[in-house]
């Protein structure tokens, strides 16, 4: 069964953009370098990390504020680019600029993004893109893995990776870590919780 995966990239003060985030520049005033180290992978290890992802991911999901600030780099093709991965937006309604042809599918609720995801990706896993609809998916328990990549920068603000979470805890097995020359990766399973009786 797919996998629906939280994978960002984040400073190691816990940002995943720089300040200034805008449509011009969506990461943030200098927040292009938490990307840095998937772009031309330079190391074996994060190369892997890379690949592997490409390969197993079968649909995406992102919150409004994502699409909106990305679609003008993304086109039609979306963020996977010439592989066309579907990706699901969680908005509460369409907009009004849609490239043609485009891999989008809009919807108004994040556990329908996930149903929906999961029925695009088939048997390979689901990746959620943006901090908003991935903390919101971890508060309603539908995030089975958390995989971060840990880039050695201080940015001093942005907006977080994991804050708004609710007041329970939530449980994560060690990690997998492997060591990149850019980024170190980290991969969490999320421990599902048991209803209280």
């Amino acid at each position: 069964m797919a996998k629906v995966i939280f994978d960002m990239s984040m400073s190691l003060d816990g940002y995943m953009t720089a300040s200034g985030a805008r449509p011009e520049e969506p990461m943030g005033d200098g927040g292009q370098q938490l990307h840095s180290w998937a772009v031309g992978a330079s190391d074996t290890r994060s190369a892997h990390v890379l690949a592997e992802m490409i390969r197993t991911v079968g649909a995406g999901i992102a919150g409004r504020r994502t699409y909106d600030m990305s679609v003008r780099w993304w086109g039609a093709d979306g963020p996977s680019g010439p592989s066309r991965t579907p990706l699901i937006v969680v908005s509460h309604g369409k907009p009004t600029q849609v490239p043609k042809g485009g891999v989008y599918t809009f919807v108004q609720s994040p556990e329908e993004a996930v149903k929906q995801a999961r029925t695009a990706a088939g048997d390979k896993d689901v990746d959620i893109m943006g901090a908003n609809v991935g903390q919101q998916l971890l508060r309603a328990g539908l995030v089975d893995e958390i995989h971060v990549h840990l880039v050695p920068v201080l940015l001093c603000g942005g907006a977080r990776l994991f804050e708004n979470l609710g007041d329970d805890h939530i449980q994560l097995e060690a990690p997998q870590v492997i060591e990149g020359s850019m980024a170190t990766h980290l991969r969490y399973r999320v421990v599902k919780r048991t209803a209280r009786g």
